[in-house]
């Protein structure tokens, strides 16, 4: 049986002593409740029950007719550093009475907190102040301020600083197996070390006494003991010197600040970089709106909306709100909805989407959703939600942390008293004692993570792969399945003629008369068209009378006839027939292709052909799907365009799992259902991606798509080539491997050093030297990746 707690239940709906009576056996009845009690008065409810009872004690009150109400609550967090931070604030929280769950996202410095009832927000910002943090209540309207970007600038300037200060320290060392043998006077030595040691490793020191008030163990205060011990005995030495010349050990100090202090600059980056996805996705809300009110126009915020508001959208403005065209024409980019690469047209009775572009013509449109309940807010709520994944090493690598220091600090006070016992002089006792700490000092520890991770990333970038977190690189080597988006990342992204059919059989004769038409005009379609007349060395005319014909097409004179080229709309309002053009029409369609007729309106109203449009495939995209079938990674199609556009490229690529016109919020439901069978990886370049980017255990975003796909990716391709996805996976691998080969090298140095040390074959001057061994190997180890080449890319369809 779990520890029993005191749960202090609020409860809605009691209105006399028998409903309080009916709650108390409700409650009374679940599994280890005990001491159950119902204040009418106060409307609440007090039981003794374990610990992990609350969801069989909600159950009870609601089968009982009753509910307990909750509600939930954002705080701003500050100060949090790493995953221990996000620990200690999660469990400070969790202790005030009412609260029912605790979610802390590190990439957006919030805590999502879900509460029983009304709980004063001061008591929560009170348990994380006294954690060792700053919080406040988060406000969806506040203005941001980019406090990671000011905490970043002040990062790199310590660091460039302690390294300033600390190679001169080292520099004798690295002269040595050169035959210079030079040493800094122990004046400077001590005047060198000391601002690294007490005001850039300060931040280690304050760390580390929030993890000692916690009762927990982490890297800082590995780093602060270490540093301290081999900074206290130079002091002590020097001191002690009486003229002769001192072994100093302030460089071991100094270098492994400045080096930790740089891992702690990656990981700040590498954290900034992840939370402007949301800083991306948020860019795309308007700020105002043009609200029409009988008749007049008015600039207004858009807080100040309501719904069934009417809100005019000019051409090349983005829809503030979430609404239903009421009058006018246009067309729409849609792709952060459903990855469709081409406009959607608009009129009366279409829905339209906030943060989607209007594209030529002025729309009026109602008002139906605002503020958190538009698709754009529900997308930054999933991305948000997905990125609070913690890294698993890093777990891993705290909890050796907590044993490991405990376990050091036992054997140096075992290592003085033994020696001291044994009748050595107090002096010796304390240098091998210190000698314990030195070898224990965590350089090649903190080392091993960064070294890889700045090889490995430096290696991929420069064959076009960017490596954004540590996440991405510890989950990759178990990948079992890639999630590809169609539009834009699989295939091109822009429509090509794909097929085209002339009644009288001259496809250079149709495709002439619909370049005229399409002369001047920037829509997507006529680019297809002009760029297959270009490739085809066609001559293109001049038309005259040029009438765009909004949501159906356009037209022209040419030599007397009236042409048009555009829908099945425009095909009908002719009153024409797709007549034997009808068979290829239909197959084409069933393709998911776009269908463009070509019709003579005057002098007689005759079809001349029919042209369709789609998406073509990327070079190499086949290949990729072969590459990673080669290695037993299954490839799924994950995308928001129709069956039969999906099932045309699924065919030609040899995809069998096939998920078509699936929205983002399903997006990342079907990747999370796939996670439940192994390690995803989902590769995509839209806005529409970002949830599923996000939710993925590998986000890989191709080059050339939006911005909030590479930020919500930890893999950005610099080039948008599908053959650079295995080629991603297999550095991130490698890159993983060298991490736990480093990982393991620090320990082994420790696990021979301080036995060693203990008994005295090890003294500090010794110590500081297999330390920093230990860094050299575990360098000289991450470096090995940079012989590290792709695959051949040359394309081999």
């Amino acid at each position: 049986m779990s520890e029993s707690i005191t749960f202090d239940l609020p409860i809605a709906g009691m209105t006399c002593a028998s409903c309080a009576g009916r709650v108390e056996r409700a409650l009374s009845k679940v599994v280890g409740a005990s001491a159950v009690s119902v204040n009418l008065a106060t409307e609440q409810a007090r039981v003794q029950a374990p610990v992990d009872s609350l969801p069989a004690l909600m159950e009870a009150v609601q089968k009982a007719g009753y509910s307990v109400p909750q509600q939930r609550l954002e705080l701003s967090i500050d100060g949090m550093t790493c995953a221990s931070c996000v620990g200690r604030v999660e469990r400070a929280l969790s202790k005030v009475a009412g609260v029912k769950s605790v979610s802390v996202n590190l990439a957006n410095e919030r805590a999502h907190v879900e509460l029983f009832g009304q709980v004063d927000p001061q008591a929560l910002i009170g348990a994380v102040t006294k954690a060792g943090y700053v919080a406040s209540v988060w406000q969806d309207d506040q203005p941001h301020i980019d406090t990671q970007q000011t905490r970043l600038y002040r990062e790199r300037w310590a660091l460039i600083a302690a390294i300033a200060l600390a190679l001169p320290l080292v520099l004798p060392m690295l002269l040595q197996p050169f035959g210079v043998h030079w040493m800094l006077p122990a004046w400077a030595q001590f005047a060198l070390a000391t601002p690294v040691q007490f005001i850039f490793g300060a931040r280690f020191y304050v760390a580390a006494w929030k993890a000692v008030r916690a009762g927990a163990g982490n890297m800082d205060l590995l780093v602060a003991l270490g540093t301290s011990a081999g900074y206290g005995l130079s002091v002590y030495e020097w001191a002690t010197a009486a003229g002769r010349m001192p072994h100093l050990y302030f460089e071991a100090s100094a270098v492994v600040i400045a080096l930790v202090l740089l891992g702690k600059y990656l990981e700040s980056r590498a954290k900034r970089q992840t939370a402007s996805a949301i800083r991306a996705l948020e860019a795309l809300r308007p700020e105002r709106a043009i609200q029409v009110v009988d008749g007049r126009e008015q600039e207004v915020a858009i807080s100040a909306l309501r719904l069934n508001d009417l809100v005019l959208v000019k051409p090349g403005e983005r829809f503030p709100v979430d609404g239903e065209v009421v009058d006018g024409q246009s067309h729409a980019d849609e792709a952060l909805i459903s990855g469709e690469s081409l406009p959607v047209p608009k009129q009366p009775g279409d829905k339209v989407t906030g943060g989607a572009i209007n594209g030529e013509g002025r729309l009026l449109v109602r008002t139906q959703a605002l503020g958190a309940e538009t698709v754009l807010a529900r997308i930054i709520r999933l991305v948000e939600d997905a990125q609070a994944a913690k890294a698993p090493i890093q777990k891993l690598v705290d909890k050796v942390s907590q044993i490991f220091v405990p376990v050091v600090l036992l054997l140096a006070l075992a290592t003085l008293i033994g020696w001291w016992l044994y009748g050595a002089p107090l002096e010796t006792a304390l240098i091998n004692a210190v000698a314990v700490l030195v070898i224990a000092c965590p350089c090649a520890l903190g080392l091993a993570t960064p070294t890889a991770i700045m090889a490995g990333t430096g290696v991929a970038a420069r064959h076009g792969i960017l490596i954004k977190d540590a996440e991405a690189l510890e989950r990759a080597h178990e990948v079992s399945a890639v999630v590809f988006d169609k539009t834009g990342t699989l295939t091109s992204g822009t429509p090509r003629i794909a097929h085209l059919s002339a009644i009288d059989g001259d496809e250079t004769a149709l495709l002439q008369l619909a370049g005229a038409l399409q002369r001047g005009s920037e829509h997507p379609l006529a680019k297809a068209v002009l760029d297959e007349c270009a490739q085809r060395g066609l001559i293109v005319a001049d038309v005259s009378d040029s009438q765009s014909l909004t949501g159906r097409g356009i037209a022209g004179s040419l030599e007397g006839r009236r042409l048009a080229l555009g829908n099945r709309r425009l095909l009908e309002e002719s009153g024409l027939r797709a007549g034997e053009l009808a068979d290829s029409a239909t197959a084409w369609e069933a393709e998911g292709r776009t269908l463009s007729w070509l019709i003579e309106q005057s002098p007689a109203p005759r079809v001349l052909g029919l042209f369709a449009f789609g998406d073509t495939l990327k070079p190499g995209a086949l290949q990729a799907v072969q590459q990673l079938s080669a290695r037993h990674i299954s490839s799924h199609l994950l995308t928001g365009d129709n069956r039969g556009s999906a099932k045309v490229v699924a065919d030609a690529l040899g995809i069998t799992n096939v998920h078509a016109e699936v929205l983002p919020a399903d997006k990342a439901a079907e990747v999370a259902m796939l996670k439940k069978t192994g390690v995803v990886a989902m590769v995509g370049d839209g806005i529409n991606d970002a949830p599923a980017l996000a939710a993925a255990d590998i986000g890989i975003a191709m080059g050339g798509g939006t911005d909030v796909a590479m930020h919500a990716a930890g893999i950005t391709l610099m080039r948008g080539d599908p053959r650079l996805v295995p080629a991603a996976l297999e550095i991130s691998r490698k890159t993983y491997a060298k991490i736990r080969q480093n990982l393991f090298w620090a320990f082994v140095y420790n696990l021979i050093g301080i036995p060693l040390a203990a008994f005295g074959f090890l003294n500090p001057v010794l110590a500081g030297a297999a330390m920093a061994l230990s860094s050299v190997s575990v360098v000289s180890n991450a470096l090995l990746l940079k012989t590290w080449k792709p695959e051949d890319l040359e394309d081999k369809r």
